[in-house]
């Protein structure tokens, strides 16, 4: 799964789209978005990712943020 903050512009403002991109089928998992870049988008997108997960499975996740 790889993730990443992305800057968008939308009817003349920001917004700040945090997705959860999962590699093996490019579905996305999950995604938290703010008017602002703020720490709690990463963190309560990954609550949100991780809930989806059974108790076996071990998420390789990447970002560069």
């Amino acid at each position: 799964m790889i993730t990443d903050i992305t800057e968008i512009k939308c009817c003349g403002e920001k917004v700040y789209f945090s997705p959860m991109l999962d590699l093996f089928n490019g579905e996305i998992i999950t995604y938290t978005i703010d008017s602002r870049p703020v720490y709690t988008l990463v963190p309560n997108m990954l609550d949100q990712a991780f809930e989806l997960l059974a108790a076996e499975d071990r998420p390789l996740i990447h970002s560069d943020t």
